[in-house]
This record gives structure tokens, C-alpha cells and sequence, in this order.
């Protein structure tokens, strides 16, 4: 009995402990500012700039950050400190914008709009919010003289 007792008191804290770094790690996140919550469906085959996967599959939910030329999107549901995409400004292409369709409307959050794009060959699409995304391409339109900014 005490050993039941003692173990599920050490699971808890584990537990405890892991939703604390969890959010630590949100915290850390935005506490330099600039970020907004972003949907990434990365390597979107070709052919479907027209007509999205109504399937809803492929979608990862997470924070994007704006740092400097560029955009770090990490995993909400992950411990990694580090972003798990860097998107450089120069680098990406923005081939249009859509509303959720089919079951995409569950796997993403309320009011999100569907940007395609293009980063240096790879198809990947962001959802975000409308006034997210305004930002968004606020920010591909800043870009510094000289580089090449493509905005659909």
C-alpha cells in the first residue's frame, strides 16, 4: 500500500513537472515578442495550388516568431528549446491564400486562413489568423532594399 502510494505520488509530480517546463517553455518563447499562433503543413505536394487536401492531414500546430529576416516556427506539444523551422524572408514565395476546406476546418483552430507558399523548392502551407496573417505579409512586404519579396 505505501509503495502504491509513493509511486503514484512520484508520477504526479513528474507530470506536474513536465506541464511546468512545458509552459516555461511557451514562455520563453514569447517573451521577446513578435509571435503568433501558426498551423505548418510542410512538404504539400504539388498540383494542389488550387484544390486543398480536405482530408486535414499533415497539420502541426505550433508559435511562430518573428527574428529578424526570419520566421521560427516550433511544435506547441514538444520540450525542444530550438524552432523546428526557420523560414528566411528572402526565401519564401507566397502563391495564394484560402479558407479551411473539409475536415482542415477541425484540424485547425476557429477563423484561420490557408497561406501557400514556397521556401527555397518546398510547398508548405501556414494557417493563422486573419489578423496574423495581415501581419505576416506586412513583414514579407518590409523586406530591406534589394531582396526579392514575391506577395500574392
Amino acid at each position: 500500500m505505501v509503495l502504491a502510494l509513493l509511486v503514484s505520488g512520484i508520477v504526479l509530480v513528474l507530470v506536474l513537472l513536465g506541464l511546468f517546463v512545458f509552459g516555461l517553455r511557451r514562455r520563453l518563447i514569447q517573451r521577446s515578442g513578435g509571435t503568433f499562433d501558426c498551423s505548418l503543413r510542410w512538404n504539400v505536394p504539388d498540383g494542389q495550388d488550387t484544390v486543398a487536401d480536405p482530408s486535414g492531414k499533415g497539420w502541426i500546430y505550433g508559435v511562430a516568431r518573428y527574428n529578424g529576416d526570419r520566421i521560427e516556427w516550433f511544435r506547441v506539444f514538444s520540450y525542444a528549446p530550438r524552432p523546428r523551422r526557420i523560414l528566411e524572408r528572402d526565401a519564401i514565395e507566397v502563391l495564394h491564400r484560402r479558407t479551411p476546406q473539409g475536415e482542415e476546418e477541425l484540424a485547425l483552430l476557429s477563423d484561420s486562413l490557408v497561406l501557400a507558399c514556397r521556401h527555397r523548392g518546398t510547398r508548405l502551407e501556414l494557417a493563422m489568423s486573419e489578423d496574423a496573417l495581415t501581419g505576416f505579409l506586412a513583414w514579407l512586404e518590409a523586406a530591406p532594399p534589394g531582396q526579392r519579396v514575391n506577395v500574392a
